[in-house]
């Protein structure tokens, strides 16, 4: 017997009512489904999102005004830089004892990192602002104020670790304005931007040039690149002269041309970078940035400056102009003093900065009058050292690099590394 087609239609109501109501439960069922599955969607995305609102970090204002500890709650900073050590230091990456000792060195490292990332917002809120036709006064009062926030100034403990060098065009190093200048920052200046934050004197001393007019991008390379290439020489049981002659090599093979005439970049000979100990900026070696420097070598656990100074003039700096930067040395021991001024602004800065470099306009900060008397007195005796402007030849430029590293025992950590250099 054949089988009949029969027609969708002709099926009888009780089968199509079956079918519905089948359908129907099915239907029923994969909404109960879903409606489970979505509420555990949602509420997986509510503890999704409650915990990244945990983890996610305040962000910085702008202007910046949180201090950085606030803006990292674990209490623990950004590392800087990781370069590994060259050639017989390979070892000390994979060594159980260095590591160790590294271990042990934790909140000291942890210290220099939170004054790294002050340097780093602060100079990049700075470079955001910076603009020909600013008073250098204002720029540094609005520079060295937002260090003062970021850092949460504590006496010796947290804040500014030397005043805010801000030298122009010839000028190579140590000028910051005195009260009452009124030098205005021009389109066709080449400014180096040199400032220091620190805590419990743990010192990040780094510094970058600023130009606006592209003429001298190659002079701010040459000193960009140059820095780079002594970080990279950098090493435990690194000879001095070795960094130096590293440096000079990359500095000089850059020219730069100025208004129609080439120059070719020179290293400024009579500077140097430095090791950096506790509230020490120039703890005792120096890193030469020519050739023929001394043998002395790097050690293990040292901070250095490594900074460099490239120039389209003689290549030599001597004193010029006002002085604006002092230091109290650092191994003076008790002098007797005769004048009774002399002794209280002593104890201002025993108070304030103890043996970090200062400058009149932080005296004056302090509510310091009259005191010139006094601190020449203080230099006479030799318990201050002045440090005034170090100029090359006049009309020339100069620009500068620098960055703090650390010669840590496994490897070698730039600790004031940027995303800008």
């Amino acid at each position: 017997m054949e089988e009949a087609n029969v027609p969708v239609e002709a099926v009888p109501a009780e089968e199509n009512g079956v079918v519905e109501a089948t359908d129907r439960l099915a239907a029923l069922h994969t909404d109960a489904h879903n409606g489970k599955d979505n509420g555990e969607v949602a509420k997986k995305k509510k503890r999704k999102n409650k915990s990244k609102k945990k983890k996610e970090l305040p962000e910085q204002t702008n202007p910046p005004s949180i201090p950085v500890a606030e803006l990292f709650p674990s209490g623990e900073f950004p590392e800087g830089e990781i370069q590994q050590f060259k050639d017989d230091n390979l070892w000390r990456v994979t060594s159980e004892e260095k590591r160790e000792l590294e271990r042990l060195q934790k909140p000291m490292y942890n210290s220099v990192r939170r004054a790294a990332e002050v340097h780093r917002q602060v100079r990049k809120y700075i470079r955001e602002i910076l603009k020909p036709g600013m008073l250098m006064t204002d720029l540094c009062e609005t520079l060295e104020n937002t260090v003062r926030k970021l850092i949460s100034e504590n006496g010796l403990q947290a804040g500014i670790a030397f005043p805010t060098g801000c030298s122009l065009n010839w000028v190579a190093a140590h000028w910051t304005p005195n009260t009452g200048d009124k030098t205005v920052l021009q389109y066709d200046d080449v400014m180096k931007l040199d400032f220091g934050t620190h805590i419990d004197g743990l010192i990040v001393d780094c510094a970058f040039t600023v130009a606006f007019n592209p003429m001298f991008d190659p002079l701010l390379e040459a000193s960009r690149e140059a820095t780079n290439a002594g970080i990279k020489e950098s090493g435990i049981d690194v000879r001095l002269c070795d960094v130096g002659a590293a440096i000079q090599e990359v500095m000089e093979s850059y020219e730069v041309e100025i208004n129609g005439k080439t120059f070719q970049v020179k290293s400024i000979r009579n500077l140097n970078g430095h090791s950096i100990g506790p509230y020490q900026i120039h703890a005792g070696k120096s890193v030469p940035i020519v050739k023929g420097g001394e043998q002395t070598k790097m050690e293990e656990g040292e901070f250095f400056a490594i900074e460099t100074f490239g120039s389209t003039g003689k290549g030599y700096v001597r004193e010029d102009l006002e002085c604006s930067h002092y230091m109290k040395n650092f191994d003076v021991g008790h002098i007797p003093l005769r004048l009774p001024r002399a002794k209280q602004l002593l104890a201002t800065i025993n108070k304030n900065f103890s043996t970090l470099a200062f400058c009149r306009r932080y005296l004056e900060r302090l509510g310091e009058t009259k005191y010139l008397m006094a601190l020449k007195n203080l230099c006479d005796a030799g318990i201050v050292q002045p440090y005034p402007p170090l100029c090359d030849a006049k009309g020339s430029y100069v620009s500068q690099f620098e960055h703090t590293i650390l010669l840590r025992p496994t490897c070698k950590e730039v600790i004031s590394r940027g995303d800008d250099y």
